[in-house]
């Protein structure tokens, strides 16, 4: 027998939305923490290249972003790689996006293929904030995600791209790893948050209830709500997310030869045929 190491790995976690301003950065910044504080090693990857807002919601002055991990991929191992991370007082490790929309062209597939494994060998976490909607780069963390929580709210055309978004990722293969979050589930709609699941035809959301002002408040001095305001309801939402993803079993991967690169190709065939 060939020997095959049983690797145990961590989980990578892809928090996604169909429509911007629903929340996602401040959901990811804010279970990020909220897990760290259950003793487990986290870290984000903000997935928005072009205009990502993780270090804001976090108040972090970051030295380095994923643009100077890419000028060392020739050289890049796990620990030259935690040298790049910014470190958030909650303990949260953070890869920062580029400062200038122009370097997300920097960040190919080849790139993350190699960094998000080794983000993962050194914690039993990491989340990807994405960018808004299925773009290139987007695809790619939620094909590589092991779970994918997508981020809606009550307003009509914000449910309308998520409908639209769950198909996709259904004609991709990615549905069954797809959790649904609705944000602000408790603000005033002529659509209530019960009847969304049938809407969108998603089984057991999440349900984080409005604080419109937390919310805003907490991101605009980056400070995680979870921190600062941890008895609010909408805080003890995120703890009550983060105990049930924290409840999964560890990830244990067995290293194998071949890597999916067929699967990728075909799963980006098939969004080609299915779109045209």
């Amino acid at each position: 027998m060939s020997e095959e190491k049983q690797q145990k790995r961590g989980e990578f976690i892809a928090i996604c939305s169909a429509k911007g301003g629903v929340g996602r950065t401040l959901l990811s910044v804010n279970l990020a923490v909220a897990l760290c504080k259950k003793n487990i090693r986290i870290s984000i990857l903000d997935g928005d290249f072009q205009f990502g807002d993780v270090s804001l919601a976090m108040d972090l002055q970051s030295t380095f972003t994923i643009k100077d991990v890419i000028q060392e991929m020739n050289n890049l191992d796990e620990y030259t790689l935690a040298s790049y991370l910014s470190h958030h007082e909650s303990g949260v490790k953070v890869l920062s996006a580029p400062d200038k929309p122009e370097f997300a062209d920097l960040i190919t597939e080849e790139a993350l293929d190699k960094i998000i494994p080794l983000l993962l060998t050194q914690n039993e976490y990491t989340i990807a904030d994405t960018g808004v909607g299925l773009t290139d780069k987007t695809l790619l963390l939620l094909e590589k995600a092991d779970q994918i929580l997508l981020v809606t709210n009550l307003e009509m055309a914000t449910l309308k791209n998520t409908k639209s978004m769950l198909e996709t990722l259904d004609k991709l293969d990615m549905r069954d790893k797809v959790r649904l979050v609705i944000n602000r589930a408790t603000m005033e709609s002529v659509i209530q948050a019960v009847d969304v699941p049938d809407i969108l035809g998603a089984e057991d959301p999440i349900y984080i209830p409005n604080d419109f002002q937390i919310a805003s408040q907490s991101l605009n001095i980056g400070i995680p709500f979870v921190v600062n305001q941890g008895k609010s309801e909408l805080a003890k939402s995120i703890y009550k997310m983060a105990e049930q993803i924290s409840s999964r079993r560890e990830i244990t991967i067995i290293k194998t030869k071949a890597p999916s690169l067929l699967s990728k190709m075909f799963n980006k065939r098939r969004l080609k045929e299915e779109t045209e």
